[in-house]
């Protein structure tokens, strides 16, 4: 019998990824999720981080910074405007990132909230870096 579920990562414009999975780890606001094959439904809401993907393929990663995650009947759909495959995020486009992140975290102005986002993301986007 097949461990494996569908999972689909999409954009408002395509299809990132869509193939079976045996293991896919989220980052939701609750934490880091590892999900697998007939998982409890869920509808969570993703922070900044990595989007790990096991299959029989091999792993493969994605960068978001935001987005949804629907699971239901071992179909997992993940939506998000900001997803990024980390094999294709160049070092410029990655300290760009940073820098705009920090510059945001820096501001005095911005809320706390706003602050626990950035810091997920700067932390994520400086584990490419090492």
């Amino acid at each position: 019998m097949s461990e494996n579920f569908n999972l689909e990562i999409v954009t408002p414009d395509r299809v990132i990824f869509k193939s079976e999975a045996n293991q896919v780890t989220i980052p939701s606001f609750e934490g880091l999720m590892s999900i697998l094959k007939d998982h409890v439904s869920i509808v969570t809401f993703l922070r900044p981080g990595l989007i790990e993907v096991l299959s029989s393929k091999g792993e493969e990663k994605f960068f978001v910074d935001e987005g949804t995650v629907e699971l239901n009947n071992n179909n997992l759909l993940i939506l998000s405007s900001s997803v990024k495959d980390v094999k294709k995020i160049s070092k410029k486009e990655i300290n760009e990132m940073i820098q705009n992140a920090e510059k945001a975290y820096n501001n005095q102005e911005i809320k706390d909230k706003d602050k626990y986002i950035l810091s997920h993301k700067i932390d994520t986007l400086k584990e490419f870096t090492q």
